[in-house]
């Protein structure tokens, strides 16, 4: 049984790791069953958020414009997770996040994790729903939803009740398993790249929701193509 690992939960942009941002991290430190730690951070993803992330998170682009970017968050949150294993409700999608800014950043970060997503599928199937919210109402814990911090809280206390309730040594669902995510590394967009967007955006007078100096070269030639396709050169 583990009984020492972090809680992590991410909000982001969006769903692909590849293209969207890390905007708030969460991580609860357990040792020996109890919670010995935890880390928090709002992330400047360079760009505006969208309505509808706002609205399921609550988080405003006002909230995010001093905070650190990813790179400069990513060490002191590689630190507090140790050698531990992740533990999340589908922490691969956690783990895909961090092993892109890793990438970006020139950092190893290999790790084992323990979802309790695919706990709960296994024992708890009768049930019409599965997702965080859900089983904290469920199981009655006490929860922030779409707040970093809050669902890894949630994640922590939700396992702890599945492994009272269900836990057999013999299941593999309860051991941790090797996390995987191939990611490319991002390269900063090169200085004729910025040099077309700048002129493109004044030519046709837009407003964009980038910060063009933080573009990657992918995103820079994106939004060129997206701003060709639309207004012409």
């Amino acid at each position: 049984m583990i009984r020492s690992y972090v809680s992590i939960d991410l909000e982001t942009t969006g769903l692909n790791p590849k293209l969207d941002k890390i905007i708030e991290i969460g991580a609860v430190k357990v040792v020996d069953g109890q919670v010995q730690d935890t880390f928090w951070a709002f992330v400047n993803p360079g760009r505006r958020l969208g309505e509808k992330i706002t609205a399921l998170t609550g988080i405003r682009d006002e909230m995010l414009q001093d905070a650190l970017q990813i790179g400069e968050v990513a060490p002191s949150l590689f630190s507090f997770l140790e050698d531990y294993p992740l533990l999340g409700h589908r922490v691969l999608f956690d783990f895909s996040f961090l092993k892109k800014a890793a990438v970006d950043q020139r950092l190893s970060f290999e790790k084992k994790g323990i979802d309790t997503l695919k706990i709960a599928k296994k024992y708890l199937g009768e049930l019409e729903h599965r997702n965080l919210d859900y089983l904290c109402s469920y199981y009655g814990i006490a929860h922030e939803a779409h707040r970093a911090l809050g669902d890894a809280q949630a994640a922590s206390a939700l396992y702890e009740r599945l492994v009272r309730q269900f836990y057999d040594p013999q299941e593999e669902v309860f051991c941790p398993f090797v996390l995987q995510y191939q990611a490319k590394r991002d390269t900063p967009a090169a200085k004729s790249q910025k040099e077309r967007l700048y002129s493109l955006i004044e030519r046709h007078k837009l407003m964009v929701d980038v910060d063009v100096e933080k573009l990657t070269r992918s995103e820079a030639s994106r939004l060129t193509d997206k701003i060709l396709a639309r207004y012409g050169r």
